[in-house]
């Protein structure tokens, strides 16, 4: 893998290096993006590219070890050991996101595949691959973008000041210096409620300081700051100072000490030179504070290496902690990157972007690196995926007008039972098509259809704004859902919407260039006692946890549904029902899967017909499906069990729900298992009374967590999906 060396002597290189093992307890991630700090690491280029009397300027700290070292070993030791500090490079960044792709077995809060932001100087380089410990490391939650979350670690830093100032709603505070942190102090303050007075030399600065919050923007050079200051604060002086400067000058401290009013505070956060007036600080009785990096935690190896959390009663904000409210302040778009972000690069451009942020005039503020040929396929695929979310979502709107008719092909016992009854009067009826022509007869006269036919190969032919319902077998869903979106029609097709990934995907590309729709026949989350058990659960907090279990009896051998060519099995033709059930029921998006069959597949049924599948969902919440043959008819065949805080719910046959509450248990009983109710909201949307009841994403992604089952069942391991 390649990672950015730094030498003493201030080269740059783009090195081929060893992959790194996760620590104990730790994750191996696959970078995505990392954020360059300028101010720091711009500093220690700098310094790197410094003559040796320079560097003991700039470091007296290290100048005082290398005597030391004199002193107790001799000049001849001292010196080798400067000598093989310039020659050993070390790494940049600390800020950064990815992918994990490794989990030491010790690890339980992490999982391949989860996408992070990673934090620390000591790990979270600007490399493509990175190991670091679990307390460095995030969940990043739905909402954020992998370069958003790569702002993680400077973001804490800023927070961290922030927590350390103690703002209360309406306090006017001084930030003092506007490079990357100080914008992001700018930022959070202004979330907070409080009113910023932001300072700056380059006056570039006062656009990203007025994006970020600044309520007034002071640059030295131009303006008093004094004046300023007494004008905006009526007198008084500002509540509290943010230092947020890298500088050798003690010009920052004493003009923060003079704006600050009566006992304000004064926080550093910045890398500068601190030397305190004493009659200031002791006139006015100030308070110092510093803050250290991310947070409480930082340095600490028991904390950072060994896993060792603080106890939330006594430490509230610990370095995790302050990621998991940076990224959620990315989520609710309370952080304004996208202003921020001044320049994109490939990391294989890195070592000219350090040699521009070098450069005399150089107006970066924040640089997002991304990587490698997997990183762009993964934003590619994020773009495609937020594209066929947004015409999805465009297509699933109210209709302008009401379709002329519906035609339906596959007009069978479970069409004529359980859908055909519930249109007919709601909608004209066009052609009906099924295989026989005596029923397809029938089925015209009994519903009053304008035509029969046995072939559908006329019926897409016309450009009417016309609906069709497909109740076939199998096999024959997608083929017919493809033509029809290609002739721009509403459709609904019963479960499953297809048999193959690869079918999937093709109706994904077909509705992308269609006017159509598509709405799936998954009918349980439509019934009674589904809409008031979802009712209920609104009204609790937290991740839920539910086991659904379905005795589906023995399947005859005879029956279509042992032709795997027509039906794809019973795993994929029916359970799909309860993985999308449990979708819906969650309103989480599932990540992982583990199953597997209870009856071999060998003999008359080369293919599964039980499974037991677990289902992780990325709230937290957990779902388990048993679709089982083997049982006894005496027991009710569909039966779901939730659990949430407080509450207990239990649905049987659809027809029973059981609440149980406060040591109470409240009963309603019920007659539909959602086929009608889906119907009539289906026919609703083809009026123009209201929208796509079921929009198609969720019933790609059950369809998604239907195929990853039956692959888990394969492969006999947990797939994500």
């Amino acid at each position: 893998m390649k990672q950015i060396a730094q030498y003493q002597d201030g080269r740059l290189e783009l090195q081929d290096v060893p992959m790194p093992t996760p620590p104990p307890g730790g994750v191996l991630v696959r970078t995505t993006h990392s954020v360059i700090s300028i101010g720091t690491e711009k500093m220690k280029v700098e310094q790197a590219k410094m003559n040796l009397l320079q560097k003991a300027k700039a470091r007296p700290d290290q100048v005082r070890k290398v005597l030391d070292t004199a002193r107790t070993l001799g000049w001849k030791s001292a010196l080798e050991k400067v000598r093989n500090r310039l020659e050993t490079p070390t790494p940049l960044g600390y800020s950064a996101a990815g992918i994990v792709v490794a989990v030491d077995p010790a690890n339980t809060r992490f999982h391949v595949g989860d996408q992070v932001a990673c934090a620390g100087a000591e790990c979270a380089f600007h490399a493509e691959y990175i190991a670091l410990p679990d307390m460095l490391v995030a969940h990043v939650p739905n909402g954020v973008e992998n370069w958003q979350a790569a702002y993680t670690t400077l973001a804490s830093i800023a927070l961290q000041a922030v927590r350390q100032t103690e703002p209360l709603l309406g306090d006017r505070i001084l930030v003092m210096g506007q490079g990357l942190v100080g914008l992001l102090v700018t930022n959070i303050l202004q979330a907070n409620g409080a009113r910023v007075l932001a300072v700056d030399l380059q006056a570039s600065r006062r656009r990203f300081a007025e994006l970020m919050g600044a309520e007034k923007v002071v640059i030295p050079g131009e303006q008093n700051l004094s004046d300023e200051v007494r004008a905006w604060t009526d007198g008084f002086g500002v509540d509290a100072a943010i230092i947020c400067t890298a500088t050798q000058s003690n010009a920052p401290i004493e003009q923060a000490a003079e704006a600050l009013r009566d006992r304000g505070r004064l926080i550093d956060v910045g890398i500068t030179k601190i030397e305190l007036p004493w009659k200031t600080f002791y006139e006015k009785e100030l308070d110092v504070r510093f803050s250290r990096s991310y947070g409480p935690g930082r340095y600490d190896p028991a904390y950072e290496w060994g896993g060792v959390d603080y106890p939330i009663g006594y430490v509230r904000w610990t370095e995790q902690r302050n990621f998991q409210a940076c990224l959620h302040l990315m989520k609710t778009g309370q952080l304004n990157l996208a202003d921020l972000t001044t320049r994109r690069v490939a990391f294989g451009d890195a070592l000219k972007v350090y040699n521009d942020l070098l450069q005399d005039g150089s107006s970066d503020v924040g640089v997002v690196m991304h990587y490698d040929s997997q990183t762009t396929d993964v934003l590619q695929v994020t773009a495609r995926k937020s594209q066929s979310l947004l015409t999805s979502a465009t297509k699933e709107k109210r209709l302008a007008e009401p379709v002329s008719r519906l035609d339906v092909i596959g007009a069978g016992n479970f069409a004529r039972t359980m859908l055909l009854p519930h249109l007919k009067g709601r909608i004209p009826l066009g052609t009906v098509v099924n295989q026989t022509s005596l029923s397809a007869k029938h089925v015209q006269g009994k519903f009053a259809f304008q035509n029969a036919a046995t072939s559908h190969k006329d019926l897409f032919k016309s450009s009417e704004n016309a609906a069709v319902l497909i109740a076939t077998r199998h096999h024959l869903h997608a083929p017919l859902v493809k033509e029809a979106l290609e002739a721009n029609r509403h459709v609904f097709v019963e479960k499953p919407l297809c048999l193959t990934r690869e079918e999937l995907g093709e109706i994904d590309a077909v509705l992308g260039r269609s006017t159509g729709s598509v709405q799936v026949g998954f009918n349980r989350r439509f019934a009674p006692a589904s809409t008031e058990l979802k009712k209920q659960l609104a009204a609790i907090p937290g991740p839920r946890s539910a086991t659904i279990r379905v005795f589906a009896g023995k399947l005859d051998p005879s029956h279509w549904y042992a032709n795997y060519n027509e039906s794809g099995g019973r795993v994929l033709g029916e359970a799909c029902h309860f993985f999308d059930y449990l979708c819906w029921l969650f309103e989480s998006e599932p990540v992982r899967v583990f199953a597997q069959t209870v009856w071999p597949a060998e003999g008359r049924l080369p293919f599964p017909d039980t499974v037991s599948a677990q289902v992780e969902f990325a709230d937290g919440s957990s779902g388990q499906v048993i679709y089982t043959a083997e049982g006894d008819h005496s027991y009710p065949k569909e039966n779901i069990t939730v659990f949430g805080a407080g509450l207990v719910a239990e649905i049987t046959n659809f027809q029973k729900l059981a609440l149980h509450r406060g040591r109470k248990v409240k009963a309603f009983s019920y007659t539909s298992k959602g086929h009608a109710e889906q119907m009539i909201a289906w026919a609703d949307f083809l009026a123009g009374k209201s929208e796509l009841p079921l929009p198609y994403e969720q019933s790609r992604t059950s369809m998604l967590l239907t195929f990853a089952v039956l692959e888990s069942i394969q492969q006999a391991r947990s797939v994500d999906i």
